[in-house]
């Protein structure tokens, strides 16, 4: 995978889109804030917890407890392969995106709306957690890895695939913090919009030098092929 970023004229959807993300995720920790115990929509989240109930085994505990180390432990290895690859291969533009996004969406983003909105987490989770239940960190974590990844390692032409693979994945966190008692729904859906929106603005932020990267790394690679004689290339 090349994964060059494009010029921001050809993704003209990612700057409103990062506005629109953060924005929901900034609205909804303003609604929780004001009544951190029942928030308008209370009634859903118990609800939704209410079918998370069980029984907690088989392959569904076993998907759950994959999710919940992903987001641990292997949610610091897997950005750091990634920063390690893109170095090796010279685009330093993209690792220091990669590694501001990567911090700018788990720590400033996610832990200033935990001791903002400081909301209680449902009762008994079945993992350890830390303080602050809005929003999740681990659907925070998800989202923008996905949006990094496809930014700075998929092929402009699959990216698509990669962002209905990603989005897949991410569903799939949000439903393991509630499946676990770690959060409620309307956490994860912050947490995924704040991680995703955040990711997006970095991106956005990044994308002139990204490109001059992505051209000056189509340069060297095709100087090589430039001076191949016909016999060579037959």
């Amino acid at each position: 995978m090349t994964g060059r970023s494009v010029p921001a004229r050809r993704t003209p959807g990612v700057l409103p889109l990062g506005l629109l993300l953060t924005g929901a995720a900034a609205l909804l920790a303003l609604v929780v804030r004001a009544d951190v115990a029942r928030p308008p929509f209370q009634g859903l989240d118990q609800r939704w917890l209410e079918l998370m109930g069980g029984p907690h085994q088989g392959l569904a505990a076993a998907a759950a407890a994959f999710l919940d180390w992903f987001g641990g432990p292997l949610g610091v290895v897997v950005p750091l392969g990634m920063l390690a690859w893109l170095l090796v291969r010279g685009r330093r533009w993209s690792a220091c995106c990669l590694l501001v996004g990567h911090l700018g969406a788990g720590l400033p983003v996610v832990q200033g709306l935990k001791h903002l909105v400081d909301r209680p987490r449902p009762e008994n989770p079945l993992v350890r957690v830390d303080h602050g239940s809005f929003p999740s960190g681990h659907a925070a974590g998800a989202a923008a890895l996905v949006v990094l990844a496809g930014a700075l390692l998929v092929p402009v032409a699959r990216r698509r695939a990669w962002w209905c693979a990603g989005t897949l994945f991410t569903l799939a966190m949000m439903w393991s913090r509630t499946w676990l008692h770690a959060h409620w729904l309307s956490d994860t859906v912050a947490g995924a919009a704040a991680g995703a929106g955040a990711a997006l603005l970095m991106w956005r932020a990044f994308m002139p030098v990204l490109a001059r990267e992505g051209r000056g790394s189509a340069a060297r690679e095709g100087a090589p092929r430039a001076g191949r004689s016909p016999a060579v290339l037959g």
